[in-house]
């Protein structure tokens, strides 16, 4: 069974205050995670709108004066730029490398924690759920933004991305990120600098409201026991 210990400091404020005041803040405290031992579950949560830079994007891609009261904040991993909101499913997996489900084969991460969530949404819809399985695929201008393409272990309901997801690898384990959206953010184009043509059509993916999950906390348990075990954490912003 799943660990039921919880934390809600230990790895540092999710999005410290709702704006940005010069400096650009990691997401986490990625720094306090290298020291976690034990392989673990993190339900993170924004308090406010949050904009997030993948770990080599620039911030050149967002016009700041379209950010208004919306925070900006950088993850390490690879990917595009997400906009989070309190209402989203938002879990981390850490896996230090001296546990079982680490491996050395960045594909094989991702692939699995695709499959913890496809598993689970499976039992919610009729609709074909499939784990993407091959490398990076779309329109390189659409990068830009993480949920127009399709990358390994992203998951798809219908021809629909549903779960977004990157991987973070340092010497003391992986950091597997996914979010599942609450609503559509198609609307994270109005925050950037430069618009590709077409990139608001291939952002038309799959969420809570149109999946008709209405217990996301049900939905997290689950994934948490039929994934598990982990230590458990709860993750959440300033208010």
């Amino acid at each position: 069974m799943a660990t039921r210990a919880r934390s809600r400091s230990a790895l540092g404020a999710v999005s410290a205050p709702c704006v940005v005041n010069g400096a650009l803040e990691e997401l986490i405290d990625y720094n306090a995670l290298r020291g976690e031992r034990v392989a673990t579950m993190i339900a993170a949560h924004v308090t406010c709108p949050t904009l997030v830079l993948g770990g080599n994007q620039s911030p050149d891609v967002v016009d700041p004066l379209k950010l208004g009261a919306t925070s900006l904040r950088r993850r390490r991993g690879g990917g595009g730029l997400v906009l989070l909101r309190p209402d989203d499913v938002w879990i981390d997996w850490w896996i230090p490398a001296n546990d079982p489900r680490w491996s050395r084969d960045v594909h094989v991460s991702s692939v699995r924690a695709g499959e913890w969530w496809a598993r689970e949404l499976r039992r919610h819809t009729k609709e074909a759920v499939s784990v993407h399985a091959g490398p990076l695929e779309g329109d390189p201008e659409f990068r830009v933004v993480c949920f127009a393409g399709r990358g390994p272990g992203e998951v798809f309901v219908g021809d629909r991305k549903t779960v977004g997801l990157t991987q973070w690898r340092v010497r003391e384990g992986v950091l597997l990120s996914t979010v599942l959206h609450a609503r559509p953010t198609s609307d994270v184009i109005e925050y950037l600098a430069s618009v590709p043509p077409g990139l608001s059509d291939a952002l038309d993916h799959q969420g809570l409201g149109s999946l008709r999950l209405s217990d996301p906390h049900a939905l997290l348990d689950q994934l948490r026991t039929s994934s598990g075990p982990w230590h458990f954490r709860a993750l959440r912003g300033a208010p």
